[in-house]
């Protein structure tokens, strides 16, 4: 990323958590629900990198905001979902706390990687402890969910295996792997996507394995890998199959999510790491490992332990 971690500098804070980013390793597109949502099948793997969030107690009743990188600060505050994760917490636990959060952005938008619902699953769990709200995981998955389809399965803060619109969970266990996921330069817009005349929208349903610990090794992984957005996307979007087609020489690679970012599994980090160092210049990307369980939820176990 363009940022060395070197020349950041963060305000002073009460509480620092990650906002980790997330792949989806496959999706499935089943059909359109009478609502106009789509039925989806998608199995949401959960990685060791992503964003940061500081969150700083004020000593009046308002929710500001600062970031670095990216373009989150171009965002307006009505519309950031940092912003509007805090205001949803407040009004729910009948607060009238204030807090200054800054934003340290590692993760693009628009890239299918989860920036801005982890962002905001962040803030929830945050909020919720800096403010001693008390509230249950299954209450802020529920605010969570009126904040975006993603946004539940960062507050679960598990690996997970999901339905629906996404607001399904199983959480599941995936074997140690290793990605490099490479940011082309253009941003998909969720909703363009779904609502094109050309996505497939009739794939065939896959059955989650009912194993006792839910563990999906290797072979299920790549047996089952894919997504149905990939064509269209690639379509619209030629810095996207650019993209992959570069990552594809080294590992079957993928796009995640609708967004604009695609990733290859490797079995050895420093092989990630090789292959991340071969990037053509001016190209974006992250090597990072996918872990079963949130950064953020084992950084609150640590501040409440």
């Amino acid at each position: 990323m363009p940022q060395e971690e070197s020349q950041i500098t963060r305000p002073p804070a009460d509480l620092v958590l990650p906002a980790p980013a997330k792949l989806n390793l496959l999706l499935r597109i089943l059909g359109r629900r009478s609502d106009g949502y789509h039925q989806l099948q998608t199995l949401f793997q959960l990685l060791d990198f992503g964003d940061e969030l500081a969150f700083t107690r004020t000593k009046d009743n308002d929710i500001t905001l600062s970031s670095d990188g990216g373009d989150a600060g171009n965002i307006p505050l009505e519309d950031n979902l940092i912003f509007r994760a805090g205001l949803l917490l407040r009004e729910h636990c009948g607060a009238s706390n204030g807090v200054h959060i800054h934003l340290h952005k590692r993760l693009p938008l628009g890239g299918g990687i989860g920036g801005g619902s982890s962002d905001a699953a962040t803030t929830l769990l945050g909020l919720n402890h800096l403010w001693g709200c008390g509230l249950s995981i299954d209450t802020l998955a529920d605010l969570g969910q009126q904040l975006g389809a993603d946004v539940p399965v960062f507050v679960r803060g598990h690996t997970a295996w999901a339905e629906g619109v996404g607001e399904e969970l199983v959480p599941v266990h995936t074997e140690t792997r290793h990605y490099v996921v490479v940011i082309p330069g253009c941003s998909v817009s969720t909703a363009a996507v779904f609502r094109h005349p050309r996505l497939t929208r009739d794939s065939a349903a896959i059955t989650l394995p009912h194993l006792r610990d839910r563990r999906l090794d290797g072979h299920w992984l790549e047996r089952h890998s894919g997504n149905d957005c990939q064509p269209l996307v690639e379509e619209l979007y030629p810095e996207v199959r650019a993209a992959r087609e570069w990552l594809q020489q080294f590992a079957s690679a993928q796009l995640t999510g609708t967004g604009a970012c695609v990733f290859a599994a490797f079995e050895d980090a420093g092989k990630a790491q090789r292959v991340l160092g071969q990037l053509p210049a001016g190209w974006l990307g992250f090597a990072a490992t996918g872990v079963n369980t949130s950064p953020v939820h084992e950084q609150l176990a640590k501040v409440t332990s």
